[in-house]
């Protein structure tokens, strides 16, 4: 069966990461992130590796655009912005990526927290939905930013390596539930606009809440990425009953990031790498399509046994149909 990874962020077309992708027929999706520091500035170099990968291997990469932040001073922003836009959707980019720093890091020239249901944004979006394409959203962090640290939570590592994200006795900073507020406003703004929700549409601790958005809005999808332990432990049952009824909303993805490229690596540190990825992939694999007892990350559950339609647009379909343009190989 053909697989996309529709979300990840690994842009390189070393031999030993081609054979893995043949390995498992699969796609890989890189997104581009927009940040002004570490390792997602300048997404443009992003977004050009992504390209001439997916160019060059168009049945075993594609990839998302995103736009520059906010230029409160610049009257021409959304027009340039646009523009851009316009440049890569026609250069192959499907989708368009807006990602947590809008809602926790940049503010208006007032001082507020600048959140993606700001009027700025809907002439982008508005146009993003007559170029037929899709908007990828990664609004908040998991619910337990703002929670006090618990070893037993799967983001406690997270956060304890990245206290700047961690909210908990922050009030200066927006909640949860308002950056949740902002994301479903811009949603329902925007009916025609294609959306879609990374790591689980940051609803990770509840498949209920999940569901809820996806009943209330018929243009919103979820993909999977960096939360399969966030789901896995979860009731069991209950899980696979909603990815049975949601068999056509919910998207595959990993959400690992390539900090090197294997390319650049020495022999014995790419194949750590690869095997890495693999193992990735396979602890995946197992937890949806077996039905026994397994470990993910140290914590016992039981995998979820999915029916074979239901897999198929999990893996794949879900990915073509949620992201126009974008296609894998069939097996």
């Amino acid at each position: 069966m053909a697989i996309i990874d529709a979300h990840i962020h690994y842009g390189d077309d070393h031999p030993d990461l081609l054979a893995l992708l043949e390995e498992f027929d699969l796609t890989l999706f890189n997104i581009c992130v927009a940040h002004e520091q570490g390792e997602w500035r300048n997404w443009s170099a992003q977004a050009e590796r992504y390209r001439r990968l997916t160019e060059r291997y168009p049945h075993r990469f594609g990839w998302c655009t995103t736009f520059d932040l906010p230029r409160f001073d610049d009257p021409d922003y959304v027009d340039k912005v646009i523009a851009r836009l316009d440049q890569d959707f026609d250069a192959g980019a499907v989708a368009c990526k807006v990602w947590k720093n809008v809602g926790m890091e940049v503010k208006n020239p007032a001082g507020d927290f600048f959140m993606v249901d700001d009027p700025l944004l809907d002439p982008i979006f508005d146009h993003i939905a007559r170029r037929g394409r899709t908007l990828l959203t990664h609004i908040a962090e998991p619910l337990a930013c703002w929670q006090p640290l618990n070893e037993d939570n799967p983001h406690y590592g997270y956060y304890s390596r990245n206290p700047e994200w961690h909210m908990y006795n922050k009030p200066e900073f927006p909640s949860h539930a308002r950056l949740m507020e902002a994301r479903d406003h811009m949603i329902e703004k925007h009916p025609d606009l294609r959306v879609v929700g990374a790591h689980f549409g940051s609803l990770e601790y509840d498949v209920d809440e999940v569901a809820a958005r996806l009943d209330r809005f018929p243009n919103f999808a979820v993909d999977i990425s960096a939360r399969l332990l966030d789901i896995a432990i979860q009731d069991s049952d209950k899980v696979r009953h909603f990815f049975i009824d949601y068999a056509d909303r919910i998207l595959f993805g990993t959400d690992v990031v390539m900090r090197t490229p294997p390319s650049q690596m020495d022999a014995e540190t790419r194949a750590q790498a690869i095997q890495s990825l693999r193992e990735t992939y396979q602890t995946h694999f197992a937890y949806f399509e077996r039905g026994d007892e397994m470990t993910i990350r140290g914590r016992s559950t039981r995998g979820i046994a999915l029916p074979a339609q239901v897999l198929e647009k999990f893996y794949r379909t879900n990915a073509e149909r949620w992201y126009p343009g974008l296609s894998a190989r069939s097996s």
